[in-house]
């Protein structure tokens, strides 16, 4: 286990729950590596967390009736539970990806961490991975810029507080073509150059500008461009959903 991960996980209100006395036992061994991180445990399995320091709320009656507070009250919801069973108990509160917190569930062995639900948007995939080296276990990922390593469009930059600037449509498009490996202009003119931050390299298809003017928007099946100047209207009409903007902080 890497404690040195704790501080990033610190920063989400992050819930481990417990139904079965294996799945306790993995939440009463993590426990001191998350002291941040909250426990849910069934009365059944109580004494199993007998002994963690972290805030702890033991439960009486059926898991289901505690969903509603476990969405309302954390960003990471951790559910050493089946996944079948997750699935059907989280089903009737799902709202968006926007909304809906990160869940992810540890199977029994503890040999597998898999994000369900807001894995990318909702940051479950990254939690996945952390949480994969803390149990010495295997992070299962779907989506799809994760799994290709490369380019997140919808959430590049949110780390250094830039902002998207494009209609819904244009991200969904630009994503698509991204993750399928389509030529790709990358221009940035504005923001922190330490946008890359996955530990393998640019993929060949992200190719990089330092201005829009420098662009044969004939090479490029999409655009991705980092500034502070204004876009017509004219050539979001032009680009026709090939474009997205990304608006990092303006510096004092």
């Amino acid at each position: 286990m890497n404690p040195e991960l704790e501080p990033a996980l610190a920063n989400q209100r992050t819930v481990l729950v417990a139904i079965t006395k294996h799945g306790a036992r993995q939440v009463s061994a993590l426990a001191p590596t998350l002291p941040s991180a909250h426990i849910v445990a069934s009365a059944k399995v109580a004494e199993a967390v007998s002994g963690v320091s972290n805030h702890c709320h033991i439960y009486q009656g059926a898991l289901r009736d505690e969903i509603p507070a476990l969405f309302s009250n954390y960003d990471q919801v951790v559910f050493f539970v089946s996944l079948g069973a997750v699935v059907r108990l989280i089903a009737p509160h799902l709202k968006s990806k926007e909304e809906d917190p990160g869940i992810l569930v540890v199977d029994d062995a503890g040999d597998y961490v898999i994000p369900v639900l807001s894995g990318h948007v909702g940051g479950a995939n990254a939690c996945a991975e952390q949480l994969a080296d803390l149990l010495g276990a295997t992070a299962v990922l779907t989506t799809a810029s994760d799994v290709g390593k490369t380019i997140p469009v919808d959430i590049l930059g949110r780390g250094l507080g830039w902002t998207v600037d494009a209609p819904k449509i244009n991200v969904t498009r630009v994503s698509a073509d991204v993750v399928n490996g389509e030529p790709i202009a990358f221009i940035q003119e504005a923001g922190s150059p330490h946008w890359w931050t996955r530990p393998t390299p640019l993929p060949d298809n992200i190719h990089l500008f330092d201005s829009f003017a420098e662009v044969d928007l004939d090479r490029f099946k999409s655009l991705l461009w980092v500034t502070h100047q204004p876009v017509s209207d004219q050539l979001w009409q032009d680009l026709n959903e090939r474009l997205v903007v990304y608006r990092p902080p303006v510096e004092a």
